[in-house]
């Protein structure tokens, strides 16, 4: 049983439209590796770009943190639906609602399950570091926007090194650093890290642009950031 979180961003092109070639790409990849390893798995996939543009929104408006945390759940649950649909007869036809319908759903089902937010205040990471504890999953892979974790912030700082490994008592410290709220949450968040550091789970990032990424990790080569206990 393997976890694989999606950052929603990238499901989205420069543009901001949905990238429905690498969606396609992502699916039929899932396909291979669950054909070629016979494991079970599940995809939690981030609200991302449409979040945001949401969320922006109804700030505007004047909305509450929670209804503004409802939209990026909901938002996410758009881009699960989307990526269901092109895994067709592979992914179970619905995103569940909470970690308790997840269990439900996994005891059912031998395919794909897709998730999205499931509480306001709980981020699509803490989902998939949750649903990970809950399977006693062999990896949690994040999938994200950037080559991994890296020594400063890439987007600031040209110099920052991308980390081959990390503890998960670094990545502690360096995630606390940053703000949380509705549709800004940081690399890992702070409930996320918990999640993973009292279960130790195996926890990979690499770059989420290119879906062969999954299938190298999956392999067993080294690629991204491995956190380490």
């Amino acid at each position: 049983m393997f976890v694989v979180k999606i950052g929603g961003s990238i499901l989205f092109d420069e543009e901001n439209q949905i990238n429905d070639k690498l969606i396609s790409k992502y699916a039929k990849t899932i396909r291979n590796v669950i054909n070629d390893t016979e494991k079970k798995c599940t995809i939690i996939v981030g609200g991302g770009k449409l979040a945001r543009k949401y969320i922006a929104i109804a700030r505007k408006y004047g909305a509450s943190e929670e209804t503004s945390d409802i939209i990026g759940i909901e938002s996410a649950k758009l881009n699960a639906r989307l990526l269901i649909s092109a895994l067709s007869d592979n992914a179970y036809h619905t995103p569940p609602n909470s970690i308790e319908e997840f269990k439900e759903f996994f005891k059912q089902t031998k395919k794909v399950i897709v998730c999205g937010g499931f509480k306001p205040g709980q981020s699509t990471n803490a989902v998939a570091a949750s649903i990970a504890e809950t399977t006693n999953a062999e990896i949690l892979i994040n999938l994200t926007n950037v080559e991994g974790v890296y020594s400063d912030d890439p987007g600031k700082n040209p110099e920052a090194k991308l980390l081959d490994t990390i503890t998960i008592a670094e990545l502690e410290t360096m995630m606390a650093k940053h703000q949380i709220k509705a549709g800004y949450y940081p690399l890992f968040d702070p409930t996320a890290i918990q999640i993973v550091k009292r279960s130790k789970i195996p926890l990979q990032f690499a770059s989420g642009h290119n879906p062969e990424n999954l299938t190298k990790i999956i392999s067993g080569a080294k690629i991204g950031t491995s956190v380490i206990f």
